[in-house]
């Protein structure tokens, strides 16, 4: 679907995110972490999720109209309801009974890397039954998390929603959201599973993996070769984009001081995605999913602030 990948820019419609909410509890540590005994940390409990991260981000770059399904326990769901609906995004939030809301230990080094721990919770309880097709009105683009394919609820959904947006001709991206994740569920099976999605957003360990190549841009390139378009993120080196087994753009990272890079891809993500729904060409969208990036990591947690 190349074609509706490159006609969505500038069609205009708001954007729907289906994905997760997640409690970040992340902590920021100066020392290498100590075996047997304490290290000392900032540690900060916030509102987070890549699905529900992408969607802020992309209401903050300007993105109209941006909706987010995802599932929280009843432990916190007014709370990320309230989160969402002050960072401009439409919530539509299925409570969950039974589970609590998934919550993500970051563990940040000095150098803003972060580690994750993660329990999926009633994230991975997302599926068909949550859908209505009504989501889909006044929408011009959408966006499934990565996470929802490493569970069989979130894959059915996934099923669903690519193909009632497909129905009404709108273009679908996909973030593979983690190579952990990836290694267990199989990169060929993943593949298979979004072979019809018009844009794909690894990060460059995603893309080795789901391509076999260490070569960032290699890797773009042959991920593309099914159909649609690759667009890798590279940290401080930037992004590039291929379509057809080729590279078609490059954006260099913008200046930013980095205090946490929890969030990074989800924020590229959501501001490449609005200046696509503004208009903007691919090389345009890359240098503004860049800035927010950059903008991103400057932040503790993978939010922007509240308006």
């Amino acid at each position: 679907m190349v074609a509706a990948a490159v006609s969505g820019a500038g069609r205009g419609g708001g954007l729907l995110v289906v994905g997760d909410v997640v409690t970040d509890v992340v902590a920021r540590h100066t020392e290498p972490l100590a075996a047997d005994t304490d290290t000392a940390a900032r540690i900060a409990v916030l509102p987070g999720g890549a699905g529900a991260n992408a969607a802020c981000w992309a209401a903050r770059a300007g993105a109209r109209n941006v909706r987010l399904l995802a599932r929280a326990g009843t432990d916190s769901a007014q709370w990320h309801r309230a989160a969402l609906v002050a960072a401009g995004v439409e919530p539509v939030l299925r409570v969950d009974a039974e589970q609590p809301t998934a919550v993500v230990i970051a563990l940040v080094d000095a150098a803003a890397e972060r580690t994750l721990v993660t329990d999926s919770g009633a994230a991975f309880r997302l599926g068909p039954a949550d859908w209505d097709e009504a989501l889909l009105d006044g929408v011009g683009h959408v966006h499934l998390s990565g996470y929802l394919f490493f569970c069989e609820p979130g894959r059915e959904l996934a099923a669903v929603a690519g193909k009632a947006a497909r129905a009404r001709g709108l273009p679908v991206s996909v973030d593979p959201a983690s190579a952990g994740f990836l290694r267990g569920l199989g990169a060929q099976r993943f593949l298979d599973l979004v072979s019809d999605t018009d844009l794909l957003l690894p990060n460059a360990a995603e893309a080795a993996l789901l391509s076999g190549a260490d070569d960032p841009a290699a890797a773009a390139a042959a991920l593309s070769r099914g159909g649609g378009t690759v667009v890798v993120t590279l940290g401080a080196a930037g992004a590039l984009a291929a379509r057809e087994g080729r590279i078609v753009a490059r954006a260099p990272a913008a200046p930013a001081t980095a205090v946490d890079s929890t969030g990074a891809g989800d924020a590229f993500t959501g501001g490449l995605l609005a200046a696509r729904l503004s208009g903007a060409d691919l090389p345009a969208a890359l240098a503004a999913g860049c800035r927010t990036a950059a903008e991103a990591v400057a932040l503790v947690g993978g939010r922007p602030p509240a308006a």
